[in-house]
Order: structure tokens, then sequence, then C-alpha cells
């Protein structure tokens, strides 16, 4: 089984990779813009077909797939080049990646929620009851029946939020954080509020627990629908957070992962699972998880990845109408160049560590 959820884990990659140029490669079609070549997967073609003006190519190696478009990477004078379409239409090209990549993870999260019977009842950022000796009841704590807004500033949108930001010490303090809850339909804030973990004794006997329990709902379209489009966001904003707390020190350079890890871990995930449901239930919301993270660090504004190209086309159109004159295309190419190069060394030594760790 093993082997199994790592060829999953490698198909997924390319499966995410090729519907992200898809995006470009459809949008490029819709704007006229002229295409060369879409490609399914990297290396030497095993199939290719020439239709028009476009090389439609299969590739052996199952990871990635590109969209070449005219003049995307060199000089062309040619009218229907991706250079000479509108400033708006190519940032709509450049997004279009990132948009199907998040369209994905929306799918898969929505066939795992709306499926697996695992689902039947969805989880809500409501306290349900409080277990008996706990220290946050009262008439200036919680409440049954409070719905978690936000924990220290960060928004509350799945039940699993409300452990998880607790146990980030935003706030600076692993037990006072600012709580904001919905009472009655306003809401209330708890500044300064002492939340510390107790042993309570609970149907599954002695757990460690902050003293409440949350509630859960049977699965309905609105809840489902709702619970989808939170768990994607929910997704967003925990990779801007991963990305802050990393800049900030809190997360080691070790603990970031590339495709050989992640590989690792999604074979993980599946094999230590207690049943062969509960493994896909987590593999998919693995894969889930990894197209939104994908749509989410194509559109940072470094050079090579998509951000990056979409500040290149909204800066020099900026400086064009404040100056009137045109950025050297040759300084753009430079910075997409060195960019470029920073990215496949940063890469390498993340796939070097992912490799070393699995035989360490």
């Amino acid at each position: 089984m093993y082997v199994l959820y790592i060829i999953f884990a490698i198909l997924m990659f390319g499966f995410l990779i090729t519907i992200h140029e898809f995006g470009h490669f459809i949008t490029a079609k819709l704007f006229g813009v002229k295409v060369n070549e879409f490609s399914i997967c990297m290396g030497p073609a095993i199939w290719k077909k020439q239709k028009g003006e476009t090389l439609y190519a299969l590739r052996c190696i199952p990871l990635g797939g590109y969209c070449a478009m005219e003049g995307e990477d060199q000089d062309s004078q040619d009218p229907r080049s991706f250079p000479k379409a509108a400033w708006w239409k190519r940032l709509i090209i450049l997004a279009a990646g990132t948009a199907m990549n998040f369209l994905a993870g929306l799918l898969i999260f929505a066939c795992v929620f709306g499926i697996s019977s695992q689902y039947r009842y969805i989880g809500q950022p409501v306290i349900g009851q409080f277990y008996e000796g706990n220290t946050v009841a009262g008439e200036d704590g919680l409440q049954e029946g409070d719905r978690f807004y936000s924990i220290d500033g960060e928004r509350v949108y799945i039940a699993d939020d409300v452990s998880l930001l607790l146990q980030l010490n935003l706030s600076g303090s692993a037990t006072v954080h600012d709580l904001v809850v919905i009472r009655d339909g306003k809401k209330v804030e708890l500044s300064n509020f002492s939340m510390e973990k107790q042993q309570f004794q609970t149907e599954k006997g002695p757990q460690v627990l902050y003293g409440f329990t949350l509630t859960s709902e049977p699965r309905t379209l609105g809840n489902l629908a709702s619970y989808v489009w939170n768990s994607a966001i929910e997704t967003v904003r925990n990779v801007r957070l991963s990305l802050q707390l990393l800049f900030r020190g809190d997360v080691g350079i070790d603990e970031v992962a590339g495709p050989v890890g992640i590989v690792k871990t999604i074979a993980d995930v599946g094999t230590e699972a207690s049943s062969p449901s509960i493994a896909w239930n987590s593999v998919l919301l693995l894969a889930a998880f990894i197209a939104v993270n994908l749509a989410v660090m194509n559109l940072l504004p470094l050079p090579a990845l998509d951000g990056g190209r979409i500040l290149g086309v909204l800066l020099p159109t900026g400086v064009k109408a404040i100056t009137r004159k045109k950025l050297n295309p040759k300084i753009e190419g430079y910075i997409h160049a060195g960019g470029m190069a920073v990215l496949l060394v940063f890469m390498a030594f993340i796939m070097l560590k992912d490799v070393i760790q699995i035989f360490h």
C-alpha cells in the first residue's frame, strides 16, 4: 500500500500542475494569444500531435507540464504574442493557473466532505457543553452556544481552527488569549482571557482539553457548501500563517517540505490510518490542502512565479502611466532569470534535505 500512495502522490502532483497550465492555456486561447505548445508531463515525448498552430504533447515523466506561449520568454514580433496582448488579458492569463488550483482544492474538499460517511455530521465552532471543573465558563467567560469568531485576531472558519489557533500562541502566551465570540447575534470580546488545558474525564477516558466540547450538525447542502468554502479559505490563511511563522523564526527551514517530502508525508498518512476509508479521506484532504497551497504560493510576488509575472505586468504598466516611457524588457527578463535561478537552488536544497531525512 505504501507504494500505491507514493504513485498516487506523484500522479497528484502531475495533475495539479497540468490543470494549472491548462488554466493558462484555455485563457490564452480565449484571448487569441498564440500557444506554441501545450504539454502534459515533462521529458521526452511519447505522443505528440500538431493541431493548427499548437503542438499537443504527452511526455514520459509524470511531473508537471507546461503551456508555451509565443513571446513569453523571448522576443517576438508576432501581433498575437503574449507581451502584445492587453495588460488586463495578460493578468487574467497569468492568474488563471492559480484559479484552477484553487478550484481543484474546492472540488476535492467537496467530494470528501460530501460523500464520505466520516462527515455525515459537520463540526461547528460553537460551544456545546462544559466539563465539570472547567475554568472557562461563567458570566464573564464563555457560555454554551457561543460561536468562536476570532482568536488572537485570526478568524475562526471551521471547528478545527479553535484548537489550532489556541496552540499557535499568536498572542505570545500559551494560556492567555484575546477571544471574540458571537452570542445572541452580537460580538462579545473576551480580552486577556485565560484558557489552560486540564485533564477531564470523557466518554473516551481521561483527556487533556480546554474544558468544553464543540457542536456538530447533520450534513445538509447548505452547511456542506459553507464548510467546503471555509475549509479552502482556512487553508489560504494557514499558508499565510506558516509563511509568517517561518519569517519570524518560529518555524525552522528543516520543517519546510518539497515534493519529495510531501510524497513521503502522503504515503505515511495513508499507511498509518486505522482503515482504508479513513486513509483515502486523509490523503485526499492533504491533496486538497496542497492544491490550495500551490495556488497561494504561486501568487507570491517573486520572480519566476505567477505572482512575480503579474507584478511584471503591473509594474511596467504603472511606470508607463506615470513616466510615459516603457520599462526596458531586458531588465524584466534579467529579474525573472535571476529569480528562477534562486528558486531552482532553493528547490534543490529542499529536495536534498528531504532525501537525507528519508534515509537518516
